[in-house]
């Protein structure tokens, strides 16, 4: 970790780190109060939106949930699922309207505190002191990859999910998909439609119906309030925070990704992917176990809706439904010839680990994670923005980052008062010594 130069530091009263849509959310409440602030991003505004997501990603959230601060979703498809492309224009345009104080290519490389409460933060510009800081930079930082890909032989291509874009980057062959996550689900079936042989070893994700009984099912689920439920009423409490996200598609108007569909169209289906030994890829025999697992989700899910609308009273075209399995494993294969399989390439989409070793901060769990009430840190002047489930389903996407930049906004103006009051009252004092003596 480097350390701060002996030439003075500049001061900022809140210093942002990160120009993702959290911190440019935090800048426009902050620049509403008149409060100076900068933003440092290591790289350019949006980076990961920009140039971490592949060719035909889309959004899994209908476009009216996109609703940043001074920015909602005002197109012509407002049910639709807005592509990449897409996706990077509506965020240019809103960076385009907060015209933050940005610094981009600004690497944070230490923040620390002293006993006075005064923010060091050491960059590769330069250094500066801050009263506040808001750490926007997200909680995927270090993408996982398992030591056991060291093993595999060195004529495989090997790459994380962040960096696949589409098919024809890898070379020819089979693609071994490890992770059925969010992301593992998209990019298996964004190769299986391009007539890739996919191999997709699961995990316990759960899935989630597209549409059901007319609507889609986030439009449901907004009527019932659950994007509205705080972590705090929810009924796993913080825990979360680490549960994976269900796996749906917004691609081609929305739909289902059904993955023992894609068994009877030829993708091969594994459990979860623990070893390789003498040539062979090892899974547990749990495929249908997660398989089920995630069925399950998908049924529990329509079926809360389908009480729902008895509630209501809710007039409805289609009526309650249970989905079927349209296919199941005859056997647990556990064991997979690398070699046989004609697998050339394996995308890793198994997750990120957090990074916030830069931040000198007693805030964090044994995972790394910041513990935290809404983004306020039990140490003043520290929050977070941003992150999943930082109060609601909503505060780590679109939809919800705006309410809690605000909040937060509400917390930074009151800790600025308390902290103008302190210098008042010692300058005060200090007047007073200097009389009396």
């Amino acid at each position: 970790m480097k350390q701060a130069n002996t030439t003075r530091s500049t001061h900022v009263p809140v210093i942002i780190v990160g120009g993702g849509q959290a911190g440019l959310s935090a800048s426009y409440f902050l620049q509403q109060e008149n409060i100076e602030h900068l933003v440092l991003e290591k790289n350019t505004l949006m980076h990961g939106w920009k140039h971490e997501r592949w060719d035909s990603f889309t959004l899994v959230t209908p476009n009216w949930q996109c609703d940043l601060p001074g920015h909602p979703y005002t197109g012509d498809d407002p049910d639709g699922f807005m592509n990449h492309a897409e996706v990077v224009e509506y965020l240019n345009a809103f960076a385009e309207k907060v015209k933050a104080p940005v610094h981009e290519g600004v690497t944070v490389y230490s923040v620390s505190c002293d006993t006075k409460g005064l923010y060091s933060v050491v960059t590769s510009e330069g250094d500066y002191t801050a009263d506040q800081i808001i750490v926007c930079s997200g909680g995927y930082h270090i993408p996982v990859i398992p030591r056991m890909a060291e093993r595999l032989p060195e004529e495989i291509t090997q790459i994380h999910s962040a960096q696949y874009k589409n098919a024809a980057q890898l070379p020819e062959g089979g693609v071994l998909v490890v992770g059925a996550g969010q992301s593992g689900a998209q990019i298996a079936e964004d190769l299986h439609l391009e007539g890739r042989k996919v191999y997709l070893a699961t995990g316990d994700s759960p899935r989630v119906a597209r549409f059901y009984r007319g609507k889609d099912v986030v439009r449901w689920l907004d009527d019932m309030g659950y994007y509205q439920m705080s972590v705090d009423h929810h009924p796993l409490g913080k825990n979360v925070r680490s549960n994976t996200n269900h796996y749906v598609t917004g691609r081609d108007g929305g739909r289902d990704i059904d993955l023992r569909k894609f068994a009877t169209e030829g993708m091969e289906l594994y459990g979860l992917m623990t070893d390789y030994q003498e040539g062979e890829l090892v899974f547990q025999p749990d495929l249908e176990e997660h398989l089920d697992t995630a069925d399950a989700t998908y049924n529990n899910i329509n079926s809360r809706i389908d009480q729902w609308i008895e509630q209501q009273g809710i007039e409805t075209d289609e009526g309650p439904s249970v989905y079927k399995p349209v296919w199941k494993p005859e056997s647990e294969r556990t064991r997979l010839n690398l070699a046989e399989s004609g697998i050339t390439s394996v995308i890793w989409s198994i997750g990120y680990r957090p990074n916030f070793s830069w931040l000198d901060a007693s805030v964090f769990n044994g995972q790394g994670h910041p513990q935290h009430q809404r983004g306020v840190t039990g140490q003043p002047g520290l929050y977070f923005l941003g992150l999943p489930w930082l109060h609601t389903w909503g505060s780590g996407r679109f939809s919800g980052v705006r309410e809690d930049a605000e909040y937060l906004t509400a917390k930074i103006i009151a800790y600025k008062k308390e902290l103008d009051e302190h210098c008042v009252k010692n300058a005060a004092d200090a007047k007073k010594l200097t009389v009396s003596a």
